[in-house]
C-alpha cells in the first residue's frame, strides 16, 4: 500500500483520465465522484475530494503530509458500448485495488484507442439498420421505410467520414440535419412518396438529445444543479441546432421555414394491415441489432441488449395505454434500469450502462422536443406547449431511472440476493489482506453514498 501511495503524479492523473472516460460513457457525476474516491482510497488516499462536472474535474489527494490538488477538462465526445463496458470493468478493478495506477492507465488509454469492433462499414450499415428500425416503430410503410433506409446510409456515411475532434465535428449535427431535410424536400419535388413528419427523425435519432436532456432532469433530482443545468441547456440547444439544420436544408431547395412541412400537398402514407399490429415489435429487434452494430456494443451483449429493449417497449406500450404516452417512460425506465444491474451482477452480463442506454434511445425523449422545436418553425404556440410536454416525458423518465435504482438496491439489500454494488465494493474480490484494508479504509465513503 505504501508503494502505490507514494505514485502521487500518477494516481493523479489515472484518477483524472478515468474521470472523463465515466462521464464520456455519461455516468451521473455524483457517482463519477463516488467511483474516483473509491479509486483513492484503494490507493491509500483516504481523505480524497473530488467535484466533477460535465466540462471539469476538480481531484484533492492526501498523503498524509500534504494534499495535492488537479484540474482536468472534461471529454470532448461519447465512447462506443464496448469502451463503455471496458471502462466500468477498468475501474472495478482499480477500486478494489488490484491494479497499479500506472498499468490502469496503460489500460485505459487502450480502451480510449480502441477502434470500433465493426468498422467503418459495420458502422454505417449498423446505423442505416437502427434508423430502419425507428421509422418501424413509427409509421411501419414501406415508403416510409425505404426511405429511412436511404437516409440512415447516407447520414450513416457521413458520421463516418467526419472524424471526432475534426473541425466539421462540432456543427456535425446541423449538416446531417440539413442534408436531411434537403433531401427529403427534394424527394417530394420528385413526386416520390414521402412523408416529412416521419423521414425527418428516424436518421438522426443518434443525434437527438434525450439521453443528455434525461441525464439532466436526473442530476437536477439528485441537488447536482449546475451539471444538470448545464446539461439540459447544452440538450436543448442541441434540439435547436437540429431546428436549424431543418431550415437551413430546406432553404436550399427553396423551401421556407414556415412552409417546411405545408408546401406540398402529401399523400397519406398508412402501414400495411397485415403487419401495422407486430412491425413495431420487429423494429425494436432491428434497432437493437443496429445499435449492436454502430455502437460497437461488446460481444455476447446482443441478447440481453434485445432482452433489455423488448422489456421496456412492452412495458411502455401498455402503460401509455393507461397513463398516456408523456408518462409511459416512467415505468419503462422503472423496469429497464433494475432490470440492467440484475443483468449485470445477477447473470454476469455486460455492465447496467450497456444495456439500458439504448433504452434511453428507445423512448426516445428528445424526438418529442425536436419536433415541437421543429413545429416552432411555423407555429410556435404549439411548439411551446410541445417543448412543456416534452419537460414532462423527462422528467417521468429520470424518476422511473431514479426510482428503478432504488428500488433495485432495497430488495436486494433486503433479501440478501445480487447486490447492488452500484456504490458498493465486490464482497467476493475482497479476500487478499490488501483487499481487506482497502475496505475498512473505503467504508466512511460508502457511509456518503445512498
Amino acid at each position: 500500500m505504501e508503494e502505490t501511495a507514494k505514485d502521487i503524479p500518477g494516481l493523479l492523473q489515472f484518477m483524472c483520465r478515468l474521470g472523463q472516460a465515466y462521464i464520456a460513457c455519461g455516468e451521473q457525476t455524483a457517482q463519477v465522484e463516488m467511483l474516483l474516491r473509491r479509486v483513492a482510497a484503494a490507493n491509500g488516499m483516504v481523505r480524497s475530494r473530488v467535484v466533477a462536472f460535465p466540462s471539469a474535474l476538480f481531484i484533492l489527494v492526501n498523503d498524509g503530509e500534504k494534499e495535492h490538488v488537479t484540474i482536468a477538462e472534461g471529454p470532448m465526445g461519447g465512447l462506443k458500448l464496448d469502451q463503455i463496458a471496458d471502462v466500468y470493468t477498468l475501474g472495478g478493478k482499480a477500486s478494489r485495488g488490484e491494479l497499479s495506477p500506472r498499468e490502469a492507465m496503460k489500460q485505459l488509454s487502450a480502451v480510449m484507442l480502441k477502434r470500433p469492433r465493426f468498422g467503418r462499414v459495420g458502422g454505417i450499415i449498423g446505423h442505416m439498420i437502427l434508423t430502419v428500425g425507428i421509422a418501424m416503430m413509427f409509421m411501419p410503410a414501406l415508403p416510409n421505410i425505404a426511405a429511412a433506409a436511404v437516409l440512415g446510409l447516407v447520414i450513416g456515411i457521413i458520421k463516418a467520414v467526419v472524424k471526432q475532434g475534426s473541425l466539421l465535428a462540432v456543427p456535425l449535427s446541423v449538416v446531417a440535419a440539413a442534408v436531411v431535410a434537403a433531401l427529403v424536400v427534394l424527394a417530394t419535388k420528385y413526386g416520390l412518396p414521402v412523408d416529412p413528419l416521419h423521414a425527418l427523425v428516424p436518421p438522426l435519432i443518434t443525434f437527438l438529445p434525450g439521453g443528455m436532456l434525461t441525464l439532466g432532469m436526473l442530476e437536477l433530482a439528485y441537488g447536482d444543479m449546475i451539471s444538470g443545468a448545464s446539461r439540459l441547456i447544452a440538450g436543448f440547444v442541441q434540439l435547436v441546432l437540429l431546428a436549424f439544420g431543418f431550415a437551413a436544408g430546406a432553404a436550399v431547395m427553396g423551401v421556407t421555414p414556415g412552409n417546411l412541412f405545408t408546401y406540398a400537398e402529401f399523400a397519406p402514407i398508412e402501414p400495411w394491415a397485415f403487419w401495422a399490429s407486430w412491425a413495431p415489435w420487429a423494429g425494436v429487434v432491428i434497432f437493437g441489432i443496429g445499435v449492436f452494430l454502430h455502437f460497437s456494443a461488446p460481444k455476447h451483449s446482443l441478447p440481453w441488449l434485445l432482452f433489455v429493449l423488448l422489456v421496456t417497449y412492452a412495458v411502455q406500450t401498455l402503460s401509455s395505454g393507461i397513463v398516456g404516452s408523456e408518462f409511459s417512460g416512467f415505468f419503462g425506465m422503472l423496469i429497464a434500469t433494475p432490470l440492467g444491474y440484475l443483468i449485470r451482477f445477477g447473470f454476469g452480463g455486460p455492465p447496467a450502462m450497456v444495456t439500458f442506454l439504448p433504452s434511453f434511445w428507445l423512448l426516445v425523449p428528445g424526438a418529442l422536443g425536436l419536433l415541437s422545436v421543429k413545429r416552432m418553425l411555423s407555429d410556435r404556440a404549439a411548439g411551446i406547449e410541445g417543448l412543456v410536454t416534452a419537460v414532462f416525458v423527462f422528467a417521468s423518465i429520470a424518476l422511473g431511472t431514479l426510482l428503478g435504482a432504488s428500488i433495485y438496491k432495497g430488495v436486494t439489500d433486503r433479501f440478501g440476493l445480487w447486490k447492488l454494488k452500484v456504490g458498493r465494493r465486490d464482497r467476493q474480490a475482497l479476500k487478499s489482506p490488501r483487499a481487506a484494508t482497502v475496505q475498512a479504509e473505503a467504508s466512511d465513503i460508502d457511509g456518503e453514498t445512498t
